[in-house]
């Protein structure tokens, strides 16, 4: 795919833009106020490849916890801010990487000109954040309801406020709940200015909903070359977004490394438990550390297609009839019964990592 080359901003060490590989972000559901609690899921998001954090900053006491969570936060942390411009000046002296603050909402030009100069003096990035929910309402009256052109237009509106000022470190995202709606929305804006897009499906759902919605939307945003860093909105522990994320971008072979897992759907061909192998093998690798060069791993139910698929990954198993083969890098290394085959499987792959 031809990737859409996007002017290159900075948030804390992470590059967003430009070459640079698709970033991965999430946001703190715990109280910004609460600033153990914050940075505990912080770097429970870090371990698991969360590049950018986001934290709510809803008041004057959240904004003052900025300065410890930042401090000590092992990733970049925007400030998410709406209204208030005096908590982005906080935001701004507690040492945040960047701010989610969309500046035709703050008031008068004045208060837009003091964050603008609070930013510029320290380099950071000012993300304008256009919802279906949070659309203007002369805008919603002008396209007669949400609309693509509309938040488009709204986006554009707050950039160019931003421009006035001589400000140009800026990301924009437009999130709709409806997939269509905000595949069109970011296909329009795509071609209109040449900001870093942050794409997403806002308020996707649960994780069995939200999952699908997440992966369609921005995974066909990413597969037309659009988009420079995303997040996987679902209900709940954000920590569940993180392997979603990874995965959408590995399967478009947006990210190296980690494990890539293919199993058969099973059919009446098969003579094994499959899915329990397969169940099995999940868990166990997702318990590895990730590999830095991705290792495609097979676990497949019969003799019809099963060798096949097993020989082109890096190791598989095949199964027969209570019994199965053991592959590694296409060599079948050993038949074995059911019940050896994962355990068998897993000691290659870790003797291969070990090697590494």
């Amino acid at each position: 795919m031809e990737r859409r080359i996007a002017k290159e901003v900075k948030i804390g060490s992470v590059r967003i833009g430009g070459n640079n590989p698709v970033v991965i972000q999430s946001m703190t559901n715990t109280d910004t106020r609460d600033v153990q609690a914050t940075l505990a899921q912080i770097r429970q998001l870090a371990e698991i490849g969360c590049e950018v954090i986001r934290v709510a900053v809803l008041n004057e006491q959240a904004a003052v916890a900025l300065e410890e969570i930042c401090g000590m936060s092992p990733i970049p942390v925007v400030a998410d801010i709406h209204f208030d411009y005096h908590l982005a000046l906080k935001a701004v002296e507690g040492g945040v990487h960047g701010l989610r603050i969309n500046p035709g909402n703050i008031g008068e030009k004045w208060k837009v000109q003091e964050v603008v100069r609070a930013v510029q003096e320290r380099k950071i990035p000012i993300r304008i954040g256009v919802n279906t929910g949070s659309l203007e309402k002369d805008i919603l009256e002008k396209y007669r309801g949400v609309s693509a052109e509309g938040m488009v237009e709204s986006a554009l509106s707050h950039v160019r406020i931003l421009e006035d000022l001589g400000y140009d470190q800026i990301k924009i995202s437009l999130k709709a709940s409806k997939v269509p709606l905000m595949v069109d929305a970011y296909r329009q804006i795509a071609g209109m200015v040449d900001y870093p897009l942050h794409i997403g499906v806002t308020e996707a759902g649960t994780v069995k909903s939200g999952v699908v919605k997440s992966a369609v939307g921005i995974g066909t945003l990413l597969a037309e070359g659009i988009g420079d860093t995303i997040r996987v909105s679902l209900t709940g522990n954000p920590i569940a977004e993180i392997p979603v994320a990874t995965n959408i971008l590995r399967v478009l072979n947006l990210k190296e490394g980690g494990f890539e897992l293919i199993s058969c759907p099973t059919c009446g061909r098969t003579q094994i438990e499959l899915a329990q192998l397969a169940d099995d093998v999940e868990q166990q690798l997702e318990a590895l550390p990730s590999p830095e060069k991705r290792i495609t791993v097979a676990v497949m139910g019969c003799v019809v297609n099963g060798p096949g698929e097993a020989r082109e990954a890096d190791f598989g198993i095949a199964g027969g009839k209570g019994r199965g083969m053991l592959f590694q890098k296409g060599e079948v290394v050993a038949h074995l019964p059911e019940e050896e085959l994962v355990p068998a499987l897993m000691q290659r792959i870790k003797q291969h990592i070990q090697c590494r």
